[in-house]
């Protein structure tokens, strides 16, 4: 368990079911630069199934007495319910923070859809006071699909739960880490110029029409050097691996960069970031390779228009794969005629930066905490 200095008198828990990745990088964030005092208690980032099932459980095993709470902060890979339920009239005043929800989320290919997970994440949107989702996009989703996922149930359908998450939810976009500063500080560019790719190695990031792309791009005789970050895990998708027989002379970077110092250099010396992704909520890879000075090259589609400065969606976002090797080619082979762009962007991004998103969590928590610990819930 950790625990911020804190400053406002406020105290809150703030229970990470799977403590890793994004969720870690989240949660430490808040906890590092909040003026409240946080207590963090995660749990290992593996079985997720599984924490939904019973993070809950053991959570309650862990917490010695809520009392001393003035709210506690959830995100909602586990059932907020459950632990709600466990805890009883001492529960505190619940926020339950959505990273992503199962009822959108994308089902890896061959695996059959477990429904019980989408009731997971309405129920515990019911029994919190305050849901929080980390951007427009996520939560526009997420309601507009309910009618859809509720209509399934073959009768007592819950219609009215859409209406009830609605008028407690709302947007708070996550803080990144790096400096809140918006100068930008031109770094030297690789040439040949270099492709970063720094999402996850799993089925909802696409990385097969990102691997094609350079394969169309590779074939029309442009130079480019690729770099492929990233975290992976034992059932990547074979994309990956086919792409190593097919640029081997291209891809100089191809894992996870450790540490995260050398994961910023790679970042500095890239030219542009790619996503080609079906599922992102926020996208920090995405705003950290930006503000690093990376041109973002993005699909017009889910949080992504909402990250990046509108006078360059026409430029940088694109509409289909075709579209997608155009544009990628072009900014290979005149990389300098984006730097305007490059600055204005990388000065964007540091509106991202924790130093800029605290206040509006902070306020969120102090509009969730009661008069004092121990009182009538």
């Amino acid at each position: 368990m950790r625990c911020s200095a804190g400053g406002s008198g406020l105290k809150f828990l703030f229970v990470e079911p799977f403590y890793g990745g994004s969720h870690k990088n989240f949660a430490d964030g808040l906890v590092a630069h909040s003026r409240q005092e946080i207590e963090l208690m995660g749990l290992p980032p593996r079985f997720w199934k599984w924490r939904m099932r019973g993070a809950g459980l053991e959570f309650f095993r862990r917490l010695p007495d809520p009392r001393k709470f003035h709210g506690i902060i959830a995100t909602n890979l586990m059932s907020a319910a459950d632990f709600k339920a466990l805890l009883g009239a001492q529960c505190p005043p619940m926020l339950v923070y959505f990273h992503e929800n199962q009822i959108t989320y994308p089902v890896a290919p061959g695996q059959p859809v477990d429904y019980h997970y989408g009731f997971t994440d309405i129920t515990s949107a019911l029994v919190a006071r305050r849901v929080l989702f980390n951007s427009h996009s996520h939560l526009s989703g997420f309601l507009t699909a309910l009618p859809e996922f509720i209509g399934m149930m073959p009768d007592m359908r819950p219609n009215w739960t859409e209406s009830r998450i609605r008028q407690k939810a709302g947007v708070c976009l996550p803080g990144c880490h790096f400096p809140g500063h918006s100068a930008y500080v031109p770094s030297a560019r690789q040439n040949p110029p270099l492709v970063i790719w720094n999402h996850r190695w799993e089925h909802d990031k696409n990385p097969g029409p990102f691997f094609d792309a350079l394969y169309a791009v590779a074939d029309r005789g442009i130079d480019f050097r690729a770099a492929i970050l990233g975290q992976s895990f034992a059932n990547r998708p074979p994309e990956f691996d086919a792409a190593t027989d097919r640029l081997p002379d291209q891809i100089v970077q191809f894992g996870y960069a450790s540490p995260h110092e050398t994961y910023i250099d790679w970042l500095k010396r890239g030219t542009v970031v790619v996503s080609t992704a079906l599922q992102e909520n926020f996208g920090i890879s995405v705003v950290e390779a930006a503000r690093y000075g990376c041109l973002p090259l993005l699909p017009e589609r889910l949080s992504y228009p909402e990250i990046i400065p509108r006078e360059f969606h026409e430029t940088l976002l694109y509409r289909s794969e075709g579209e997608l090797v155009e544009k990628l080619a072009d900014i290979l082979l005149r990389p300098d005629a984006y730097e305007p762009a490059r600055k204005t962007i990388a000065a964007a991004m540091s509106a991202f930066s924790w130093q800029h998103r605290i206040g509006g969590f902070d306020a969120e928590l102090e509009a969730l905490a009661e008069p004092g610990p121990g009182t009538e819930r």
